[in-house]
């Protein structure tokens, strides 16, 4: 029997394109969707920076649907490029035994912050003077390379406060939970509106010996608050995710999650979005304290 394969489709675009790319990718192949930069490397170093366009990349198995899904992804594509005009995809067949491997040689640890090391989770490395958060990129969004997770990473180092309780909304791999447990947050509740993000989450979690005080659940803000899990409320809160999509959750409650005093942070805002997030959290309490850029991509602190 001849060995199954896989069929990559990878794109190369600029950080103000690469959400709505995913976005039309996920919809087809398996096993979720990869964002990464190029990572570039000084005299053998280990660690690496992230640098340059942001790569997008899935899998279709070669199977009876296969050049049904790639027709039917081509359209998604160009109909996304009418808006804003997109680069030809690249196409790479894979022997099944090396698509796994595929996905990770890319992948090298990312220092992000002052504290905080990206690892992917088969690499074994000495991380000393860094604290390391385990991710597997193989399942769901945050690996560590973007600039909105790179953001908001670096806002959860200088807010999070020692043996208090993180809520994270739209959690995609679990990373930024994972982060703020690993920094000092007593406990974290996690949630996503897809399924598959939450088993990523928490095989994610397991790499990083934090199933005990990290919670896993299925659904958004409006189940939070309703206590259909252990928190409702916290002095941190963790939402990166489409500006579009955050200014819908303000009316269904997201301030009402932060303590008071507390902060919310933000993150997947392009920078023209900035002010249209910023004036939809001031009627619910919420003051901007402090706004950091990466490329084309913003990370906003409010608070109550």
């Amino acid at each position: 029997m001849a060995e199954a394969r896989w069929l990559e489709i990878s794109l190369l675009v600029d950080g103000e394109l690469a959400e709505a790319v995913a976005d039309v990718l996920g919809r087809f192949v398996s096993n979720g969707v990869v964002m990464e930069h190029a990572v570039s490397f000084d005299h053998g170093e280990v660690e690496g920076t992230p640098a340059g366009p942001v790569r997008v990349f899935g899998y279709l198995p070669f199977d009876a649907h296969l050049e049904d899904k790639r027709r039917r992804l081509e359209e998604a594509l160009w109909h996304l490029s009418c808006i804003q005009p997109l680069p030809e995809p690249s196409y790479r067949a894979i022997d099944d035994q090396d698509w796994m491997a595929s996905w990770k040689e890319h992948y090298h640890p990312i220092p992000v912050g002052e504290r905080l090391l990206i690892v992917p989770a088969w690499i074994q490395i000495d991380a000393a003077h860094r604290i390391p958060v385990r991710i597997d990129p193989s399942m769901a969004f945050g690996t560590g390379t973007h600039p909105t997770t790179q953001l908001c990473l670096e806002l959860i180092e200088k807010y999070v406060r020692p043996d208090r309780p993180v809520i994270d909304v739209g959690c995609g791999s679990g990373i930024l939970s994972i982060a703020a447990l690993k920094l000092g947050a007593s406990q974290a509740l996690a949630v996503d509106v897809d399924s598959a993000a939450v088993r990523a989450a928490q095989e994610n979690a397991a790499a990083n010996g934090l199933l005990g005080r990290l919670e896993l659940g299925l659904g958004s803000v409006i189940d939070v608050l309703e206590w259909k899990f252990t928190l409702a409320s916290a002095p941190l809160v963790l939402a990166n995710i489409l500006a579009s999509t955050i200014i819908r959750l303000f009316d269904e409650g997201l301030g009402d999650l932060v303590e008071p005093g507390g902060h919310l942070i933000l993150s997947g805002i392009l920078t023209d979005q900035a002010p249209a997030v910023i004036e939809a959290a001031i009627p619910h309490g919420l003051r901007l304290v402090e706004q950091r850029s990466m490329s084309d991509w913003v990370a906003l602190v409010v608070q109550k």
